[in-house]
């Protein structure tokens, strides 16, 4: 893969939210919503995988506030914008990840049924590769629902 500042001398790496969005929503017309989050997760889980192996990550630790800490500085405000992480806990086998200002909430309308498919399977596809388990990921909490933070639980799979 080119390297996006060589290739983006005056732009740069990043793009908009509003053109993000419409691949998106443009997607979902072409493909439905059930294909398009599908789509969007598995992309998202290959970009996290790359992205736990770019950090030197894969299977390197089980300390959930260094996995945060690398994390948030790739995707947060000093890495891709992504999603800021706030937060990784452990309840029994369930990892629960409390991001921010997650890309697909942006500009949402409260009450949005509108899900973090890409940051879900970003994340997903990191911790996978850093804990070397097989997960499945859900989107339980939506800043866009009354919640306080978008909140993905990863179950491990046995």
């Amino acid at each position: 893969m080119s390297n996006p500042l060589t290739s983006r001398p005056t732009l740069g790496q990043f793009s908009s939210i509003v053109c993000f969005k419409a691949v998106i929503t443009g997607m979902e017309e072409a493909l439905g919503e059930k294909a398009t989050s599908i789509a969007l997760i598995a992309a998202g889980r290959q970009r996290g995988k790359n992205l736990a192996k770019e950090l030197g990550l894969s299977g390197a630790s089980q300390d959930l506030d260094l996995i945060a800490d690398k994390l948030n500085e790739a995707i947060g405000a000093n890495g891709t914008h992504l999603a800021a992480i706030e937060k990784i806990v452990a309840q029994g086998d369930v990892i629960k990840v409390y991001c921010s200002e997650t890309i697909c909430s942006a500009g949402e309308p409260q009450g949005s049924d509108r899900k973090c498919t890409f940051t879900l399977g970003a994340v997903w596809g990191a911790l996978s590769e850093i804990t070397g388990k097989k997960l499945r990921g859900t989107h339980t909490e939506s800043v866009l629902r009354g919640g306080t933070n978008d909140v993905f639980e990863y179950t491990t799979l046995t």
